[in-house]
């Protein structure tokens, strides 16, 4: 039997979608959530999964077409499955249509009937890696009637935040997870009764109610509302509701310069524009009298000691940033160590090949792919660095998956992964890291592009940084810092006398988790890489 994929609502202003790349194609065999497309639309970049285990028969849309929320993109041969997960509610419906749901299906999914007149909301899956959500903020609360498709709240999960609507008309009488929660995908996080009577309504189980956030928005009071498209750029719901909130006019919006996908601007950029501005759009505001929970947000987010200091969010990157940082610092016993690199025949072969070089693979030879292969080296000669821990056990890692920390334009980081780099030579090692360079900051990364990496290397020389003594990216044992290339005087012996020649020289270091690497094992892996790297110049490396 045939199954219809179509292009997912994601929220009530949410007309239509981008195709960015189809990871299956046409004859594919696909597992049940299994990602068959990557889109994109003016709020998130998400994956949308299959709803049913077939083989796909017919993609109806290329890479880069622009579809109509609900329009059919592909078609499975599918076994079991009569009811696409993705299929949306007819518009002239006036009651949910009980259709059996799966967990993973998309947010705009309709929700499974509890009882009469009950709607369930349940924790979306946005992707086949996530596993659960963070619920950011109740849009509605307990006893508001809500119309399908409004929104009813906002979640947070590891790869975006996006706002949850609901799967029909009605009156929001349960709420069963407060702000901050973390949620399994899944599991139900509010009810919505759709049969004209609510009784009792229902909270979540905590002290604090949840029904209304604790810093109320605050009324824009000089500029007009932001509209959904200004000069062709489109502004996502949360961005105008926070432009709203912030009093940021539509003419300030559009001289944001906008870092997500195609220039879109993003909660990060409106926060940085804010922190910019200082307190002219404090004073801007027509504050109303607050409750103290209200008032101590204001005064919170307002620049303290005349202006000499402010208060700035961390956006949700840098909250996973911190978060994994400090779980790495509790988990492994850190210890670096330091060696001095001559790579004065890197330097120089660079030199004479870069323009060839760029000219024929059509991007510029950097210092990293050297990095990278001498890394592969290294563990090739002391393979029990390339390990992670379970419990009491270690895991042997066969392969060599090097992390390439990259910083990204809005100041965050992130590190995918070069899979199976210890099969590639200098040029290959080159080759996928600009590709996953470029998809990191066009935000066009995979799941599986930042999973998986055995061991780090990151170059904090990039940034002027003669050494660094860099956090181990877990659950991996090491991480190898690059510093910068600096020409330095250096003592050498000719002809049986010590002389002194500038060389270009570096500071490798590695930083390893002594709980199962001893410095022994991790000094002699680093001595590795640093032959490999003073072995390298134009008799020796082919690029």
């Amino acid at each position: 039997m045939s199954v219809e994929v179509v292009m997912p609502k994601m929220g009530e202003s949410i007309q239509e979608g981008t195709i960015l790349r189809w990871v299956k194609k046409v004859g594919d065999k696909v597992e049940r959530d299994e990602v068959i497309v990557e889109i994109s639309t003016d709020k998130v970049d998400t994956e949308v999964p299959s709803p049913s285990a077939g083989v796909i028969s017919q993609i109806l849309f290329a890479e880069g077409d622009v579809v109509e929320v609900g329009k059919v993109i592909v078609v499975l041969n599918g076994e079991s499955v009569s009811v696409p997960a993705t299929a949306p509610v007819p518009a002239t419906a006036t009651a949910p249509v009980p259709v059996p749901v799966p967990a993973t299906a998309l947010a705009n999914a309709p929700a499974p009937l509890t009882g009469a007149g009950d709607v369930e909301v349940v924790m979306p899956k946005m992707g086949e890696s996530i596993q659960e959500g963070t619920v950011l903020r109740w849009v509605k609360k307990l006893g508001d009637k809500v119309e399908r498709d409004e929104v009813l709240l906002e979640i947070s999960t590891d790869k975006v935040d996006t706002e949850v609507p609901s799967p029909t008309a009605g009156v929001l009488s349960a709420v069963l997870a407060n702000e901050g929660d973390v949620v399994e995908v899944g599991k139900v996080v509010a009810r919505i009764a759709v049969s004209g009577t609510v009784s009792a309504p229902v909270s979540a189980p905590v002290s604090a109610p949840v029904s209304a956030p604790a810093q109320a928005p605050l009324q824009a009071t000089v500029h007009g509302a932001v509209p959904r498209q200004s000069g062709g750029r489109f502004y996502s719901p949360l961005v105008r509701s926070i432009s709203a909130s912030e009093n940021i006019s539509v003419g300030e919006l559009d001289a944001i310069t906008g870092t997500g996908l195609e220039g879109r601007v993003t909660k990060t950029d409106v926060q940085a524009f804010l922190a910019k501005r200082g307190n002219g759009h404090v004073a801007a505001l027509a504050i109303a009298p607050a409750p103290a929970a209200t008032a101590l947000a204001l005064v919170l987010n307002a620049p303290m000691a005349g202006g000499e200091s402010e208060i700035i969010p961390m956006d949700r990157m840098r909250q996973l940033i911190s978060e994994h940082m400090t779980r790495s610092k509790q988990t492994s016993a850190h210890v670096t160590s330091v060696a001095e690199v001559d790579v004065t025949g890197i330097v120089k072969l660079r030199e004479k090949y870069k323009d060839s070089f760029q000219k024929r693979e059509g991007f510029k030879l950097t210092y990293n792919p050297f990095f990278g292969w001498a890394v592969c080296e290294g563990v090739k000669a002391y393979p029990r660095i390339n390990v992670s821990v379970d419990g009491k056990n270690i895991i042997q890692h066969k392969r060599v998956h090097l992390g390439m920390a990259t910083a990204l334009p809005d100041g965050n980081l992130i590190v995918p992964v070069i899979k199976n780099a210890d099969t590639l030579n200098i040029t290959g090692v080159g080759r996928v890291m600009n590709d996953l360079a470029l998809r990191a900051r066009s935000k066009k990364l995979t799941p599986d592009d930042i999973s998986g990496g055995t061991i780090t290397v990151t170059n904090v020389g990039s940034f002027g940084s003669l050494f660094g003594t860099p956090v181990i990216n877990q659950p991996q044992t090491a991480i190898i810092g690059i510093g910068a290339i600096q020409k330095r005087p250096v003592v050498r012996e000719l002809d049986g006398e010590d002389v002194i020649v500038i060389r270009s020289m570096v500071y490798l270091s590695i930083t390893y988790d002594h709980r199962v690497i001893d410095g022994a094992l991790a000094t002699q892996a680093l001595a590795a890489m640093s032959r490999a790297l003073e072995s390298v110049n134009e008799s020796t490396v082919t690029l």
